[in-house]
């Protein structure tokens, strides 16, 4: 009998190790930043500090940016929609975190929001998982995240924040085959009162970042720099909307 036991236990152990390795290599093969991120932006104006991406405006309003990357997808390949927003004056960090997965790293904000102290507000934001984590993030800093924004993305049913009047901003894509519109249509009603909508016409879920085709998604109508460029403008002007 205790020979049973042992071998029973030796066997789950050893599925759980196979299990694990299975997927810490699936989760090294990342979506990297494409060659076209480097034809928008210069490798030179992408900068590592701390554990994240950042884009330090040359004058700053006092307000900064979290965005968490979507899975698998290396913070650098948010880089070109990162810097428009920096050159408008906002700080902007793009986290590194835990297995290329958000729901590993969660608190991740937190940590970049205590090493930019001087900052007096934080918008936090994210494509695809990240925007789920940042969704959850902010519902449960209410005091600290004064905007949420989603890229391809929306909130899971434990973030709820249609009691709030938190602004929050939701750019998703016509041909989005991953966070379709159908998803985003029915957890709108998570949303706050304050909530912002816009649809990309043409636009798909890869090119929230500029990594290149992902599984399951749709092809663009669009060019990858038309969509940046219309979300970075879309955010801009929803930020200055809401007066922070």
């Amino acid at each position: 009998m205790k020979k049973k036991i042992s071998y029973l236990l030796a066997s789950i152990v050893t599925l759980l190790v196979l299990g694990f390795l299975g997927f810490f290599i699936w989760s090294q093969q990342t979506y990297e930043p494409s060659e076209k991120l480097y034809t928008l932006i210069d490798k030179k104006e992408i900068k590592q500090e701390e554990d994240w991406v950042i884009f330090n405006p040359k004058e700053n309003n006092q307000i900064g940016i979290v965005l968490y990357p979507g899975a698998k997808v290396e913070p650098e390949a948010y880089s070109y929609y990162g810097k428009q927003l920096a050159d408008e004056g906002y700080l902007v960090a793009i986290p590194n975190v835990n297995l290329n997965f958000a729901l590993f790293d969660s608190n991740k904000a937190q940590e970049v929001m205590d090493s930019y102290s001087s900052v007096n507000k934080w918008i936090v934001g994210g494509h695809s998982l990240g925007g789920v984590v940042a969704s959850k993030f902010a519902h449960s800093h209410p005091k600290e995240v004064v905007g949420l924004f989603f890229l391809g993305s929306y909130p899971d049913e434990a973030s709820d924040f249609s009691n709030t009047n938190l602004p929050i901003l939701s750019i998703y894509g016509e041909k989005d085959g991953l966070s379709t519109k159908d998803k985003i249509q029915d957890t709108q009603q998570l949303l706050s009162k304050n909530a912002t909508m816009h649809e990309i016409k043409g636009g798909n879920h890869a090119q929230f970042g500029v990594y290149g085709p992902q599984k399951g998604d749709m092809k663009a109508s669009i060019p990858v720099k038309k969509q940046q460029d219309e979300m970075a403008q879309t955010t801009l002007t929803w930020i200055k909307e809401n007066k922070y």
